[in-house]
């Protein structure tokens, strides 16, 4: 009984192991994964970005749509990461900035990747990045922080139903890239 009990609990272990092992495996691939999705989409694809930003649409000031800032961590207490600000509200067709904030807090320097979501899903569309941390890595020094730009506009053409957009980002460090 004593046998069997200690066979299902070691294998009970090994199975959990695995898990937390895939679960932090599939956490990395995310990365090069959201790569391969905008090299075949063309979304976050910086040339396209910079080409469609010389094309300056007419601001709409009629309408005011909020942007919601989130900044998430797969990890805590390796990274200090958040927005400068929780939200703005915008003007359709008109250019604006922000800031998010990123403290390396890890004992080494290190090399950090932000991946970006649009809410809701079907606004994607219609937001505009024409400048973002999120293109490139980031290299960080040893307890370096600093702050990151993020230029965006929101398409006029955004539906009338939607008013309210959440830019998040996830930043995960990439171990696979040498930190400078």
């Amino acid at each position: 009984m004593a046998d069997t009990r200690r066979k299902a609990n070691r294998d009970l272990t090994w199975r959990l192991v695995v898990m937390t092992a895939a679960a932090f495996a599939f956490g990395f691939a995310l990365v090069p994964l959201y790569r391969v999705i905008c090299v075949v989409t063309g979304y976050g694809d910086q040339k396209r970005l910079a080409e469609r930003a010389v094309v300056h649409e007419q601001p709409d000031a009629n309408r005011l749509v909020t942007v919601e800032f989130i900044g998430n961590l797969p990890t805590y207490g390796d990274w200090e990461f958040r927005p400068a600000v929780l939200s703005m509200q915008v003007h359709p067709g008109r250019l604006y900035s922000t800031e998010f904030f990123a403290h390396n807090l890890l004992a080494r320097a290190t090399t950090a990747q932000a991946v970006p979501s649009i809410a809701p899903g079907s606004a994607a569309a219609y937001f505009r990045k024409t400048e973002c941390f999120c293109f490139t890595p980031q290299h960080f020094a040893m307890n370096e922080a600093r702050d990151m730009a993020v230029r965006f506009i929101v398409d006029p053409g955004l539906p009338r139903d939607v008013d309210r957009l959440t830019l998040a980002y996830t930043l995960y460090e990439l171990p696979q890239v040498a930190a400078r």
